[in-house]
């Protein structure tokens, strides 16, 4: 299994080997093996981060673990002298540690060899009839997902490939929560993609300025169209470019559509990818405000959120009842409410509330989780 950087290292030396004429079929059956061979890199780089994430979660877990069994030793040592059932002296004979070592250790203020203290108390309690072990010492709790790899997720990232590679322009329209942003900023981390997240008060200059960062350009001074031309320019010259427009939607409206616009008039006269991501909005926006954005578009993707196969794969590695699972199914796929991030949200929560790492979740749980939102 390749790690994390062995994946991006084999992305970074994938090349496109078409020439761009896709009516050649030989050119074509390259282009495809070559896509599908970026599809394969972008899953074993989810499954490496995923492993790395659990690794990590594993280690924590168990150093916890470690230090949980040796508090709960030291507490039930002190419950045992407190009762009067022993004292620091037949302590101290039992392990042949002086009567001061084994005060700190109970204190917690123990500097020397811990676990050898704990190791020769934890023979001496087992004669006292405390095993020293709980039945959940060694469960570890999921690793919360970075990234999953919804049929939502493939048909953004299936997009993007697409547009950079054929400079296409697509469009991608989803509701807040069914992960747009957070797949799009994945595909970003590709080479040659520059992401933009829009925001209300956006002006044109702002964006100008916003995609001139992005690039790596050095903000001018100049009028909007000279920047604009040094924007194509870079593009021209560097060949194989992306740009990903996010919350687009909040760049246009029925008073102007001139932000959207300069991204068109970038896109026809420079050897760039497109992609213009938003809320529903979009979709009728362009087709009604910008009708010649609309007929230039050639991928196009509408998000429809999780199916119930999809939440209870997500979920893989939980202990939870039926009634809990069906819970969150009928949250997650909700068609006025139901939304990805509401799931994650949810099972936030209820990671805070566990006790243990293999405890049962139960509808409780998940209502008690739920409470703690809006939704």
């Amino acid at each position: 299994m390749m790690s994390v950087a062995e994946v991006w290292e084999e992305i970074r030396k994938l090349k496109n080997p078409c020439n761009g004429d896709m009516s050649n079929a030989e050119e074509r059956a390259k282009f495809d093996a070559y896509m599908s061979r970026r599809r394969e890199l972008a899953h074993l780089l989810w499954e490496a981060e995923q492993r790395e994430e659990q690794k990590k979660r594993g280690q924590q877990e168990q150093h916890r673990n470690q230090e949980n069994q040796g508090e709960d030793m030291r507490q039930q040592i002190k419950a045992l002298v407190n009762a009067d059932k022993t004292n620091i002296t037949k302590l101290a004979t039992a392990t042949g540690y002086s009567r001061s070592t084994i005060s700190m250790y109970l204190a917690g203020n123990y500097k020397g060899d811990v676990e050898a203290v704990e190791r020769r108390l934890e023979e001496y309690m087992k004669t006292q009839g405390w095993n020293g072990e709980k039945d959940s010492s060694s469960a570890v709790l999921p690793a919360p997902k970075t990234f999953y790899e919804s049929r939502d997720a493939r048909a953004i990232m299936g997009v993007c490939q697409s547009c950079q590679d054929y400079m296409g322009l697509g469009i991608v329209v989803g509701r807040s929560g069914y992960g747009k942003t957070h797949t799009l900023k994945r595909y970003a981390k590709m080479s040659k993609v520059a992401y933009i997240e829009c925001d209300d008060t956006m002006s044109s200059r702002d964006l100008i300025e916003a995609i001139e960062t992005a690039l790596g350009i050095p903000s001018g001074y100049g009028t909007n169209w000279k920047r604009i031309n040094g924007i194509r320019d870079f593009f021209n010259t560097n060949k194989g470019y992306l740009l990903i427009i996010d919350e687009a939607d909040k760049l246009v409206s029925k008073y102007t559509s001139k932000k959207m616009e300069i991204l068109r008039g970038i896109y026809d006269q420079a050897d760039v990818g497109l992609v213009i991501a938003g809320e529903p909005a979009l979709e009728a926006q362009i087709k009604t405000y910008l009708l010649r954005m609309a007929n230039r578009v050639d991928f196009y993707a509408s998000l429809s959120g999780l199916n119930a196969g999809e939440v209870k794969e997500y979920l893989e590695g939980y202990r939870i009842e039926d009634a809990a699972l069906a819970e969150l199914k009928a949250r997650a796929c909700n068609p006025q409410t139901g939304c990805f991030r509401l799931l994650d949200r949810t099972m936030r929560n209820v990671r805070r509330m566990m006790e243990a790492p293999d405890q049962t979740i139960t509808l409780k749980m998940i209502e008690q989780a739920s409470g703690m939102m809006m939704l």
